[in-house]
């Protein structure tokens, strides 16, 4: 077996080893963020649950530190509260990035791992298959319960050679990104083999699986070697180490060949992951604005080499250039040996630890920006700014162009880029809060602002549906375009109501008033719909507006599932060119639905009324998913039994 059937087959609850069917695994760790896990505590709660029964469970409060008004600070006293009564880890703000942490702190090499945020694959760099996820699934995996997916097929990403001097783990994502597209891990997990993952330290493997999402892929892992033994070791985890690696005669769907000595430095282009270039070939683009850090790019080891860039040079006067570490014991490690007044004698402003401007949450460049980041997403609008443009590229890139000014391949910079990893750590989990026994439990208060609104739930599904197209979209259409995600809105992911004033509003700022007036109705949208962030509120914020389905060429994995697990139809085209048949307003009916999805049906005639054709749309549900969708969602269903 390879490395990804060895951990979903010891953690199999349900169902087959056969790509394409639906199996059910046991969770062993969870994670959450403060800004999808206020929605995920208040599902918990509604389960009625008393405690957590995962191995480990930790809430991390990362995303939404810019505390410009109250609501900010109301949904972290939440999360403390709500995680300390059921039993939940509490990472409090200062402590870093949650999967720079978790991999640092929590993660165990054959593991499984489940957290509600996109970028949780992180941890397949330390041996586990970890998944990102909407809220609900993680709150039924801190109840017990199992996550249910598609079995994937595995891609062996075969590596060979060695990274040359200035090229980094970033290229090498960015080069499968060029390969393989947004599109090109669907349904898939990427297993890294070959003599080149032994020349990539943990932290670099971190950045190739944290980024292996904007694939699309369900997760990307590597093998639990002497590597990995080591970076445990040095984090004082020894115990934690198990060897995990594919056998010889192990098989794979499909294999995809790297040579790590032939990359060099690349950079995504605007507005998308995949637009991706050489260095060389996009040439030398002015920039005013680079940001280094975020989940993908703020490990010791990539600032140290950041740091060694800098050393003993000044940023380009037309350049702002800003770095957030990503996590307290790498901010205190590069404040221990000096690596950090290096940044700041360069003219870096040094930034919280915490996921910022990668989500919008400061830093939004100028009008007409040039901003070179290591964050994993280049999004139209993602970084507050809309007519910006965002490039993606290594730690070793963006250092070597906020001195220049312009767009710069790094193997030409004097520094001494060979940078050791640490025997040793400096380690101190003070800012990691227990949770309160189970006698303290119970005279424990949950505190709530006003800010925390109830979550909506569907109803049971109607015997038939009908209503307007209220929206048509192009493909590749991402929850950043669903549910915008930056500093004036963020405060409010626990207040769906307000959120819903600004629902596709990227695509239409008219939607949600017509939304509301039309008193709900469908979606349509081309191919990829819903890439991104695993944000729940992308389902959340629809079902709260009264959309009773998407019609689309494709979905993207994690909001189809959250789509039904809110109770609302994801039907796909059986025939892409249909989708052109269909216009914004036009009047659909969907009858018997109902009584189609009881009977298992597969295909689903839907009607133009207004044009006066029926075309055939796919719905491959699970007969959990069948259930699910009768009954209105995964609440409604667990609450019946």
């Amino acid at each position: 077996m390879n490395v990804t059937q060895k951990i979903l087959s010891a953690h199999l609850v349900s169902g087959e080893m056969i790509p394409g069917s639906e199996i059910a695994i046991h969770i062993d760790q969870t994670l959450t963020q403060d800004s999808t896990g206020t929605m995920a505590y208040l599902q918990f709660e509604a389960m009625g649950i008393p405690r957590v029964k995962t191995e480990k469970s930790i809430a991390y409060i990362d995303h939404n530190t810019l505390q410009t008004g109250f609501e900010n600070a109301d949904d972290h006293k939440y999360i403390a509260t709500v995680t300390r009564k059921h039993g939940v880890y509490l990472s409090k703000p200062g402590n870093g990035i949650c999967h720079q942490v978790q991999l640092e702190r929590i993660g165990k090499p054959g593991k499984t791992l489940l957290g509600s945020d996109s970028h949780t694959p992180t941890g397949g760099a330390l041996g586990m298959i970890a998944i990102g996820a909407g809220g609900l699934d993680v709150a039924v995996a801190m109840g017990g319960g199992e996550y249910y997916l598609n079995c994937p097929s595995v891609v062996n990403v075969h590596l060979t050679g060695e990274l040359q001097r200035g090229v980094a783990a970033k290229d090498v994502i960015l080069e499968l990104l060029r390969k393989l597209s947004v599109k090109g891990g669907v349904g898939k997990v990427m297993e890294y083999t070959g003599p080149g993952v032994k020349t990539l330290s943990i932290p670099e493997r971190a950045t190739i699986t944290n980024m292996g999402a904007e694939l699309g892929a369900t997760t990307s892992v590597f093998p639990s070697d002497e590597v990995t033994e080591a970076f445990l070791r040095a984090q004082g985890r020894g115990e934690d180490f198990i060897p995990l690696c594919a056998d010889e005669d192990a098989v794979y769907e499909e294999t995809v060949e790297i040579n790590l000595s032939e990359l060099i430095p690349m950079v995504a282009l605007p507005h998308m992951p995949d637009n991706v270039k050489t260095v060389e070939e996009a040439g030398q683009i002015k920039v005013d604005q680079v940001c280094i850090g975020s989940c993908t790019n703020s490990s010791y080891l990539d600032m140290m080499r950041v740091a060694a860039i800098l050393k003993g040079k000044t940023v380009h006067p037309d350049v702002s250039l800003v770095i957030a570490p990503g996590s307290r014991q790498v901010l205190s490690m590069l404040s221990a040996n000096g690596a950090l007044h290096d940044m700041i004698e360069a003219g870096a402003r040094i930034c919280e630890t915490a996921c910022g401007f990668c989500i919008g949450m400061g830093q939004s460049p100028s009008t007409n920006a040039v901003s070179v980041r290591t964050n994993n997403r280049n999004f139209f609008g993602r970084s507050g700014t809309k007519s910006a443009g965002i490039y993606l590229v290594s730690c070793e890139t963006a250092a070597a162009t906020a001195l220049t000014g312009v767009l710069t391949d790094p193997r030409g910079v004097e520094a001494d880029l060979n940078v050791a990893m640490p025997e040793t750590f400096l380690y101190n989990d003070n800012l990691i809060i227990p949770p309160a026994s189970e006698e303290e439990a119970a005279d424990l208060e949950v505190v709530r602002g006003p800010n925390i609104k109830p979550f909506p739930q569907a109803n049971a599904l109607e015997e038939s549906l009908s209503g307007k197209v209220l929206l048509k979209m192009e493909d590749n259409i991402t929850t950043d375009h669903i549910m915008p995600s930056d500093s004036s809105l963020l405060p409010f992911r626990s207040n769906i109501p307000k959120l819903s004033e600004h629902c596709l509003t990227p695509v239409d700022p008219a939607f949600p008033a017509r939304a509301k007036a039309a008193g709900g109705g469908f979606l349509l949208a081309g191919a990829n719909y819903g890439q991104g962030s695993s944000r729940e509120h992308a389902a959340l914020v629809p079902l709260y507006l009264k959309i009773r389905g998407v019609l689309a060429k494709s979905f993207a994995r994690i909001h189809r599932a959250n789509l039904i697990n809110n109770g609302i139809l994801p039907l796909e085209f059986a025939n892409e060119a249909d989708y052109d048949r269909f216009d914004q307003a036009d009047e659909i009916a969907l009858e018997n639905i109902r009584q189609l999805i009881r009977d298992g049906a597969e295909t689903i005639p839907v009607t133009n009324v207004t044009r006066g054709f029926t075309v055939t749309m796919n719905l491959s549900l699970t007969p959990r998913q069948r259930r699910m969708i009768l009954a209105g969602g995964l609440i409604n269903m667990t609450r019946q039994g």
